[in-house]
């Protein structure tokens, strides 16, 4: 189930609390929990409706700018019923914390158990390491570029990435991939002396909802962190190649949830 970026924003400000789609049959139940760029978002309801029971009320708890837009919204597959499911925010994706936990030598032979499991089970044989410290070399370099490094292709590689992300080993950008603290230790448990990195970055990190563009655009101007970003006003963030408002509207809904605003 899909939900656009402002959407998912809304649901953990608390003043979305529906959605309507047009399904043949529906594709969550009641409890699913799907992971999404603010956190988990819980189902708390799954009902089939006609257009004809929408109210204004719907309307409003769905986002929709009034009830004539909520049904034109959902005018394009005609055929397929319309369902009604609640949505709630069910708290920060767990993955979040375990990326932070360092783990202790008994907790690292069980995560090597568990990527020797993948390598064991993957068609084109071992990948997991190779993998970890291809993302430890290369910090927030292009998924495309990493494939190409090893001769994948991107979505199979995505796809494998997907499983360490997982354990809790690595972390996605808006570009590219960095090791979790977790991640690293698991790395430098397998190597003769702790690989020596560039310092982590301070601060919470850029949303990748503003997309790969406005990011290249803020890093180039030495911006990696929310809280650099706040020193900017929009009218500066505008000017920046590559930043449009869809990105600063992001931006904006990044820092509120931080409590800060942009300057000016």
């Amino acid at each position: 189930m899909m939900i656009r970026p402002a959407e998912l924003a809304a649901i953990k400000a608390g003043t979305i609390d529906l959605a309507f789609r047009r399904w043949a049959k529906p594709r969550v139940v009641v409890g699913t929990r799907m992971r999404t760029g603010v956190g988990l978002i819980e189902v708390t309801s799954v009902e089939q409706v006609s257009l004809g029971q929408l109210r204004a009320e719907d309307a409003r708890r769905a986002g929709a700018p009034s009830l004539a837009a909520l049904k034109q919204a959902l005018a394009a597959r005609p055929d397929d019923p319309t369902w009604r499911i609640g949505v709630a925010y069910a708290g920060p994706d767990p993955r979040e914390a375990l990326r932070s936990t360092v783990p202790d030598a008994d907790e690292i032979a069980a995560i090597n158990a568990r990527l020797d499991r993948l390598d064991a089970s993957s068609a084109h044989g071992p990948w997991t390491r190779a993998t970890l410290d291809l993302i430890d070399l290369n910090p927030t370099v292009r998924a495309p570029d990493l494939a190409a490094q090893v001769g994948r292709e991107t979505p199979d590689f995505k796809k494998d990435v997907r499983k360490l992300k997982e354990l809790g080993l690595t972390e996605s950008l808006a570009i590219g991939y960095l090791l979790s603290p977790r991640g690293e230790a698991v790395v430098d448990a397998g190597l003769p002396a702790p690989r020596v990195r560039a310092p982590r970055e301070q601060g919470t990190q850029l949303p990748r909802s503003i997309g790969a563009p406005a990011t290249r655009a803020l890093r180039e101007a030495g911006v990696t962190t929310l809280e650099q970003v706040a020193t900017y006003s929009a009218e500066q963030l505008a000017a920046m190649h590559g930043v449009g408002p869809i990105a600063i509207a992001r931006l904006r809904e990044a820092l509120g949830e931080q409590g800060i605003t942009l300057a000016g």
